[in-house]
């Protein structure tokens, strides 16, 4: 069963690499601002079906959560524009290089202190010897 979890998140970062290069050309066309505007309205279009015609859960929910959950459509919304400057720069794969290693950086920071109510999972050393080894690596991709 965790192998259709693995799977899935495959997916998702395969649709990230197209996504990049998707709303990097966007961008170039319409403007930075606009075309993260333009993503995000698409997608909430999209959204919006999916959960009219399979959603379970409650939208009404909303007044009951803590509002620090609230912010992540505006990180996912900085996410897409951070995508749509640097790709046109970098690359899609230099600038999908580097937001990984954000991700998993954060992430280790998060399980580590246990942040926003995950479990903690202790940084030892091989985990930072790996996140050094990955920053080592972003260097060595991009240096000419």
């Amino acid at each position: 069963m965790k192998w259709i979890y693995l799977l899935m998140a495959l997916a998702g970062g395969l649709a990230v690499g197209i996504q990049a290069v998707v709303n990097g050309g966007l961008g170039k066309k319409v403007g930075t601002i606009e075309a993260s505007f333009i993503s995000f309205s698409v997608g909430t279009a999209a959204l919006f079906f999916v959960v009219l015609f399979f959603g379970k859960g409650n939208l009404l929910a909303i007044s009951e959560v803590p509002k620090g959950q609230l912010i992540g459509g505006l990180l996912g919304a900085f996410f897409v524009i951070v995508m749509v400057m640097t790709v046109p720069k970098l690359g899609v794969s230099s600038a999908l290089f580097a937001i990984i290693a954000g991700q998993i950086i954060m992430g280790a920071v998060i399980d580590h202190f246990g942040l926003f109510g995950g479990e903690r999972i202790a940084l030892d050393l091989k985990k930072a010897v790996a996140i050094v080894l990955m920053i080592g690596s972003i260097y060595l991709f991009n240096h000419k």
